[in-house]
């Protein structure tokens, strides 16, 4: 293992056999003696299928009896005690017949599925796994499976789906049958997904990521699909390894293996197929900033900052200064605007008005800009947060001396003797102007000479339908209507865009169009409604949402995935929920209706979604949420 590798990314590798070992033990000790950390067999014997009584062999006492008192023989069960349950998953039998046409083995098939999931439960087996789903009708199968699971507590309830359809590669009809039984079990948390990789891949690579929005709890790798190398040792084509590493690194699934009946590769062992496995595992890419600070924080709701209703403490200033790439961009751009405005050698002494400084971070930009760029300049570091302002003094004393001026004070409200060249801000939030950007430099931009520079320049919302089963099952949870109209900071993971974000609406700075003091603020109020066509069957769960910025002229900051600044971690994508999932079907088109609203005392968001057909037939439509900011709002 790699010096750098995180032992905390390491998944754990079992090996699956559909063999019925009379002394598991055994098997279990060789299992972990080839490298394997668990294994994955049948709970019971085929002679259990009796209980079917496909043939009629079986008395029809004997058939009553086991209705009534379901009780398993010892000679039908492969996982007789507890002794092994902490090392063992159990497959449910492959036998059972939910959606049988045949009434009496729908009956028993669903008596058979309860007395081996009651079993499991009972000796404390981590996780059973059903049989791949049936390509036609799932009613039953989903309504015997949601009743089941109510009972379970401890095990996890997984479902075997394939990656393709041997009949239809590159299509998602296996994602569908799994969509159908979660869309009827009401995305039930206990129950998630063993997907089994096949040795042909859809080549639409959207097709593979819809799937890093799903509960992917185990992967199975069988045997088959690997291929033999030229020293004769088995390995996964690039696409596999690919798919594979990817799953590894956003979701940490448990890998299954399997063993050849009989030798396909020359010089495989019982081990060779999980070493390989933990090879790719221990060759992820290294994680990049964003994902070291985001650790721990991946699809996990937080509420955006209020900064005008609140003071942030100590800690979160000193979390956001840690970001090297926000304040390079910074610098870069006060550089670039006082080459612009002043020449070289002037005297010109340029007036610098850092707005919300918080403590003091773009200060020290505007300083270090100032000497690279060898331009005088003065600074007034204004800040309302009278404990931030402590630390202010402190840099002043200590640091700065008669190059900064110090103001305590509220920019909407400070009327300075005197007008600054360019006005610094960093007020942005996640959707740009979550953090009341526009209303804050409303207010200060009075400070501002008629020909002065503000930093940033711009800001563009950005939206995009979005796919999580998680993110969905994390809102669900508090089970109300108020978490599912306000929008969440979050550090997407288990995600899928149905499509590439689109802007909503943009804000400049200076706004040349307003008064000085402008009597409402109804000119911050924006509309947008935007139309995402969509390529393949999809359920979206919310809306994602990020921002652009020009700070000035070509230097930028941004969070849209597509212009992402490397290494910047300061804003994580904010989520905007929906109130029901969407069907959304392949050649539809996904259109949102977005509002930024406003009164004397808040600013809010709404939104809806609706969804039209491929022939502009509309499908779906959901009411708007969060209506006059009942649920969430940002207060002036």
């Amino acid at each position: 293992m790699s010096a750098s590798m995180d032992l905390s990314r390491m998944c754990s590798v079992g090996l699956l056999t559909h063999e019925c070992f009379d002394d598991l033990g055994n098997f279990i000790v060789q299992a972990e003696e080839a490298g394997h950390d668990f294994v994955v067999t049948p709970i019971s014997h085929p002679t259990f299928r009796r209980v079917l009584n496909e043939d009629n062999a079986t008395d029809k006492e004997t058939q009553e009896n086991w209705k009534d008192r379901p009780v398993f023989n010892r000679n039908d069960l492969v996982i007789k005690s507890a002794e092994w349950s902490g090392k063992a998953i159990g497959l449910l039998a492959n036998w059972i017949h939910l959606d049988s046409t045949n009434a009496e083995i729908r009956l028993c098939s669903e008596l058979a599925l309860k007395q081996e999931i009651e079993w499991a439960c009972h000796i404390s087996l981590t996780g059973l796994i059903f049989p791949s789903l049936p390509k036609g009708s799932l009613f039953n199968t989903a309504r015997a499976i949601n009743n089941a699971v109510r009972s379970m507590s401890f095990t996890q309830f997984l479902v075997r789906v394939p990656l393709t359809d041997k009949s239809a590669v590159q299509s998602n009809l296996p994602w569908k049958q799994w969509n159908r039984l979660r869309t009827l079990t009401e995305y039930n948390t206990k129950i998630g997904v063993v997907l089994e990789l096949t040795s042909e891949l859809p080549i639409d690579e959207k097709l593979l990521n819809m799937w890093l929005a799903e509960p992917v709890k185990a992967v199975i790798v069988p045997a088959e699909i690997f291929v033999e190398n030229s020293k004769g040792y088995p390995v996964l084509t690039k696409p596999h390894q690919k798919f594979i590493k990817k799953l590894m690194d956003k979701m940490k699934p448990d890998m299954i293996v399997t063993l050849p009946n009989t030798p396909i590769h020359k010089l495989a062992t019982p081990s060779s197929y999980s070493e390989y496995i933990s090879f790719l595992n221990r060759n992820l890419p290294e994680l990049q900033d964003v994902d070291k600070f985001a650790t721990g924080y991946q699809d996990y709701l937080q509420a955006p900052l209020q900064p005008l209703m609140d003071n942030l403490e100590n800690q979160t200033y000193e979390v956001f200064e840690k970001d090297p790439i926000k304040y390079q961009q910074y610098e870069k751009a006060v550089y670039k605007a006082l080459m612009d405005r002043v020449e070289h050698n002037s005297d010109i002494v340029t007036t610098i008005m850092v707005v919300g400084a918080g403590r003091g971070p773009l200060v020290n930009c505007c300083l270090r800009a100032s000497e690279k760029s060898e331009r005088k300049v003065h600074i007034y570091a204004l800040e309302k947060n009278q404990n931030a302002f402590v630390t202010l003094q402190n840099a002043k004393a200590d640091v700065w001396g008669d190059k900064v001026t110090l103001v305590f004070a509220d920019m909407r409200k400070w009327k300075p003797a005197t007008q600054c060249d360019i006005l610094v801000s960093e007020l942005l939030g996640s959707f740009g102007d979550n953090e009341l950007s526009p209303e804050c430099l409303d207010g200060a931009q009075k400070f501002l000479k008629e020909d002065g520079i503000s930093i940033p320049a711009n800001y563009t919302a950005y939206a995009s339908p979005l796919a999580s089963t998680r993110l969905n099952n994390n809102v669900a949870a508090y089970k109300d209507l108020e978490h599912y109209e306000t929008p969440y900071v979050v550090m997407f993971q288990q995600v899928c865009e149905l499509a590439a974000p689109k802007p909503l609406w943009e804000f400049s700075h200076p706004n040349k169009q307003i008064d000085v003091e402008p009597m409402n603020n109804l000119h911050n109020v924006r509309y947008s409604q935007v139309s995402f066509d969509v390529e393949h069957d999809m359920v979206m769960n919310g809306i994602a949402g990020y921002f652009e910025s020009v700070l000035y002229k070509d230097v930028m900051i941004s969070i849209r995935p597509e212009t992402h600044s490397p290494g910047m971690f300061s804003w994580f994508p904010i989520f905007f929920p929906i109130r029901t999932p969407v069907q959304v079907p392949q050649g539809s088109t996904v259109t949102m209706d977005f509002w930024r609203l406003t009164d004397a005392k808040k600013v809010w968001y709404e939104w809806t979604v609706s969804v039209y057909g491929s022939g502009g037939q509309e499908m779906t439509v959901l009411p708007i949420h969060n209506v006059q900011g009942r649920s969430y709002y940002v207060g002036l």
